[in-house]
């Protein structure tokens, strides 16, 4: 069981394993073996450039400048964007920003194919809009069809949970996120744990929502 998210030291980031405690993953027999993988196929190109990117761009480059940064160093030319049908507007930006810094872009909705829910046994009551057509979300085939354009980085904008593992798990080309869908927060999830203990304590926590009579009782 692997317990980072709760580390109080977090030693790996200061090279010094010794400090490691007890189960963490630097003290991780494997980890010769981890290492190696780095340099197998262009893993080492992807993780030197990413580490570029990082220190040239630190708390200086947005997301959007740090992704052309990226593609430029890995010399890709043809990039994918794999986006939601509700952030067209913000994929039409997106597709001409990297168009004006010289790449090659393909982009495909989630729609494509215009397949309806009901293939996946979605009942009438289950769809967002009951007693209408309803397109359901087709991340295989975004990678699909980006495959067969031969995209050599995919830009995920805005892919639903769940579609957005699909999309990652068949994409041929390298995956960056660019934003992670959430339609409450303004695409911006990490609100919700900026307000965990605070506004969407209940929510998040449910058994903080238990009377505290039942709560005495209840061992």
């Amino acid at each position: 069981m692997f317990t980072c998210a709760t580390c109080a030291r977090h030693a790996c980031s200061e090279g010094d394993p010794s400090q490691a405690p007890t189960g963490c993953p630097t003290l991780d027999p494997g980890a010769d073996a981890h290492l190696q993988l780095y340099f197998v196929d262009d893993n080492e190109a992807i993780a030197r450039n990413a580490a570029l990117v990082e220190s040239h761009g630190y708390c200086r480059k947005t997301r959007v400048e740090e992704t052309i940064d990226f593609a430029r160093r890995c010399g890709y030319e043809r990039l994918g964007i794999a986006f939601c049908i509700g952030l067209r507007r913000e994929a039409a930006v997106l597709a001409r920003v990297l168009t004006a810094n010289g790449f090659t872009v393909d982009s495909v909705v989630c729609k494509n194919g215009s397949l309806s829910k009901e293939l996946l046994h979605i009942d009438d009551a289950d769809k967002v809009h009951p007693g209408a057509f309803e397109a359901m979300c087709n991340p295989i085939g975004q990678a699909r069809l980006l495959e067969e354009a031969g995209t050599q980085l995919n830009v995920m904008l805005g892919l639903c949970v769940g579609h957005d593992s699909l999309f990652i798990k068949y994409s041929a080309a390298p995956v960056t996120v660019l934003a992670a869908k959430d339609r409450v927060l303004g695409h911006n999830p990490l609100a919700a744990l900026y307000l965990a203990d605070g506004y969407y304590r209940r929510k998040l926590f449910p058994q903080d929502d238990v009377p505290k009579e039942s709560a005495a009782t209840a061992g």
